[in-house]
């Protein structure tokens, strides 16, 4: 009997021995019933039976095997990907539901085998094609399941920054009281100043964290373009980011006609992300130098400062999220999550502009932004 027939044959048995296999991936199975235990272990067998009953050449074979096939089962996709959400709905961990996948072809290819008189050799063209099927639900599988791992994580971190706006905002307005309404001397002024930088960070981090998950949960950056003055937002923002820094200095420099239509606020992030770097990676006697050069349908933005150059390495992911620099790696001290560069890149795309960065010993590091007028 050829394998696809055993297949629909016997596939109740074959799932009742998936549902026991199933029953012992605790603590999650504990709390699930038959039915979902089971789940779509039956559509994922049949879907794998048809798709071996259908003619493939050699050369899709071979593509299949590398996992390059363009032909897919959608049946057997759609089965497999509601098996990999469901089972990280009900707390099975990654490791738990791929084992469930080698315990039924391992289930299948025992009875299957232990039912043969005589092998031959469609025998084993069967028991390719069938693994080809259990390996393509598997795929599907495990990547709807890490979607659902990565979404969960992204809600939880999209509750978690918005839920400390409000912690965040009684810090601001107690501060705020507390310089209008207490007599302080210099040393209560300085704490209260320590306490609005930290709060200035922390709703900086705030803010660059719920960017972050807007764009992973697939949305992507809103923008308002108005028309606005770069020259005039370069310098509220240098004044912002030097405002906590006694010895905070950065040079401005403008050259051409810096008009434009942007959105002010998406603007004022990217500037005080990429100033901000530039301050904290800088050397502490070079000056970061901000430059400004308008053209005819663009303003091309420069930030630059001397200090430990990027490694080559890590050019290509500097602008990824949450990567950390090597210094912030080895404990120094840092506001940052990792996700200022992310955000530049992302305000730049909203724009339709450019970005790119250059780094050595030599000439430093420059940030290099262009941004269309309109």
């Amino acid at each position: 009997m050829r394998l696809s027939e055993f297949i629909v044959l016997h596939a109740d048995r074959i799932v009742d021995e998936w549902e026991q296999f199933a029953e012992t991936l605790t603590p999650a199975a504990e709390t699930l019933n038959r039915t979902q235990l089971r789940d779509h272990a039956h559509s994922i067998l049949l879907a794998a039976a048809r798709d071996m009953n259908t003619r493939q050449s050699a050369s899709e074979q071979a593509a299949k095997a590398k996992g390059e096939g363009l032909e897919k089962t959608p049946s057997l996709d759609e089965a497999a990907a509601s098996h990999g959400e469901l089972r990280h709905t009900v707390g099975f961990d990654l490791v738990q539901m791929t084992s469930e996948f080698r315990h039924l072809r391992a289930c299948v290819i025992r009875l299957w085998v232990n039912h043969l008189e005589s092998p031959e050799l469609t025998y084993f063209q069967d028991m390719i094609r069938f693994n080809e099927a259990i390996d393509e639900a598997l795929a599907e599988s495990t990547a709807a399941y890490a979607e659902q791992v990565n979404r969960s994580r992204d809600i939880f971190l999209a509750i978690l920054g918005h839920d400390l706006r409000a912690p965040l905002q009684a810090v601001k307005m107690s501060t705020e009281m507390l310089l209008r309404k207490a007599p302080l001397d210099s040393k209560g002024l300085s704490l209260v100043g320590n306490i609005q930088n930290g709060a200035r960070h922390m709703g900086a981090m705030v803010s660059d964290l719920l960017e972050f998950v807007r764009s992973r949960l697939g949305s992507s950056l809103p923008i308002e373009p108005k028309p606005m003055n770069l020259a005039d937002a370069a310098r509220e923002a240098i004044a912002e980011a030097c405002a906590g820094r006694p010895d905070c200095q950065v040079h401005l420099h403008t050259d051409g006609d810096t008009q434009g239509q942007w959105d002010r606020g998406r603007i004022d992030q990217l500037l005080q992300n990429l100033i901000g770097n530039a301050l904290q990676h800088g050397l502490n006697g070079q000056a970061p130098t901000l430059s400004l050069d308008g053209t005819a349908d663009s303003v091309e933005l420069r930030m630059h400062n001397f200090g430990p150059p990027i490694p080559q390495a890590a050019l290509g992911t500097v602008f990824d999220p949450l990567v950390r620099s090597a210094t912030e790696e080895l404990g120094s001290n840092s506001t940052s999550l990792g996700l200022g560069l992310f955000i530049v890149k992302e305000v730049v795309q909203a724009h339709r502009g450019t970005i790119e960065v250059a780094s050595s010993e030599a000439a430093g590091t420059t940030f290099t932004v262009v941004l269309p007028r309109r």
